[in-house]
């Protein structure tokens, strides 16, 4: 009755990667189910387009001066 390790080890070695690859399988299915439900009852809102662009013109020029702040800052000292 003897056995060989090394087949064994190989069929544990398959048998435990099996289950995890069947587990992120079954991960990623239900991830992609959970999202399109939450698309389904809570879609985003849809702005206009003007108020959306002069909102991001007005968040871009913030950004632009607290970046040029910023870099002002850490040349002076």
């Amino acid at each position: 009755m003897e056995t060989n390790l090394v087949i064994e080890g190989i069929k544990f070695m398959f048998l435990g990667m099996g289950t995890v690859f069947a587990f992120l399988v079954i991960l990623i299915i239900a991830m992609n189910l959970m999202s399109s439900v939450i698309h389904k009852f809570f879609p985003e809102p849809q702005a206009s387009a003007d108020v959306s662009n002069t909102a991001k013109q007005q968040d871009n020029k913030k950004v632009i001066a607290a970046i040029t702040a910023a870099i002002k800052y850490h040349r002076e000292g």
